[in-house]
């Protein structure tokens, strides 16, 4: 049993008394490129801190890593691009567990807030998900259909 769930803890305010967080819908912008091509930037995610009772701005620096399906169906979520900005240690834990070498400079690009270009898929929709460190997950569906370079914003 978690610390958390005893009567006593919980009257104490530490993060690590929560047994989970209310996080809200990724915060992103949706551009459309000159190209044709479309490109996600990240700006963050909200969350409801029961500690301080409070909404609080995850940020950026929270995210350790969010993931963008280009092509979204509506049922399964497909990752098209990964990125790891908030870990500085992120692509050397992932050689360690796949037991491989990994191009510390191909994968410097992935470490960003903002995806490579992509092509609209056939549902013209796309689906970004923000996980932070906590392992605590919400994504957004966006359909591309009625973006046109503006922020996804709540």
């Amino acid at each position: 049993m978690n610390t958390d769930l005893l009567t006593e803890d919980l009257k104490k305010a530490r993060s690590s008394n929560q047994s989970f967080w209310l996080m809200g819908q990724p915060d992103v912008e949706v551009r459309k490129l000159k190209s044709g091509e479309w490109q996600v930037e990240v700006h963050g995610f909200d969350y409801f801190d029961t500690a301080k009772g409070e909404l609080v701005s995850g940020g950026k620096g929270k995210i350790a890593m969010w993931l963008l399906d280009t092509d979204y169906d509506g049922k399964t979520f497909h990752i098209s691009q990964a990125f790891f900005p908030g870990d500085p240690d992120a692509w050397e834990k992932l050689q360690r567990a796949l037991k491989a070498q990994i191009d510390p400079e191909a994968f410097e690009k992935m470490r960003g807030i903002t995806s490579f270009p992509f092509q609209p898929g056939e549902h013209r929709r796309i689906a970004v998900k923000v996980i932070d460190f906590r392992g605590n997950e919400v994504v957004r569906v966006i359909s591309l259909g009625k973006v046109a370079n503006q922020k996804t914003r709540r």
